[in-house]
């Protein structure tokens, strides 16, 4: 049967005989691609600004979530952000025990809108909600435009 095609027997409509393939490819968007390619080329992480709210949003979007106006205005997020929330993961990816923790954070910056979730490079000790962090980049020849151009995040007083 084809998408096309009408049927009257709900019990069609409840499986797939064969095999359906579901391969696809995810993009990051324009907004995405230029923050991407700004923290590749330069560095540098950049947010969206919507004068019209006075709201700056990270990850950066074409279109203001509130009045809907297309963002053309891109600002510099600022050099340090803090810990907003966080956990310690014992385990890999594979639920194995990890060879060390790690500390993923929920870290937000001042005056803007959103965040990042990330790993933060600090014994789990260490780690507390408001702790300043900067981000540790990953030498210019390395990096390739995805969110691991940033290694992770450290206390300021580093």
């Amino acid at each position: 049967m084809t998408f096309a095609e009408k049927t009257t027997d709900h019990r069609k409509l409840r499986r797939w005989e064969g095999n359906i393939e579901a391969d696809y490819i995810y993009t990051s968007g324009l907004a995405g691609e230029r923050f991407f390619t700004e923290l590749r080329k330069n560095g540098r992480i950049l947010a969206t600004h919507c004068p019209r709210c006075d709201l700056t949003y990270l990850p950066p979007r074409m279109y203001c979530e509130r009045c809907l106006a297309e963002l053309r205005d891109w600002k510099e997020v600022p050099a340090l952000g803090k810990v907003e929330a966080f956990t310690v993961a014992r385990l890999d990816e594979e639920g194995h025990e990890a060879p060390e923790p790690q500390v993923w954070a929920f870290i937000k910056f001042p005056g803007i809108h959103g965040g990042f979730v990330h790993i933060v490079a600090a014994p789990e000790e260490k780690v507390k909600r408001g702790l300043e962090v900067r981000p540790r980049l990953k030498p210019q020849p390395l990096r390739t435009g995805e969110i691991t151009d940033i290694e992770a995040f450290e206390p300021a007083e580093h």
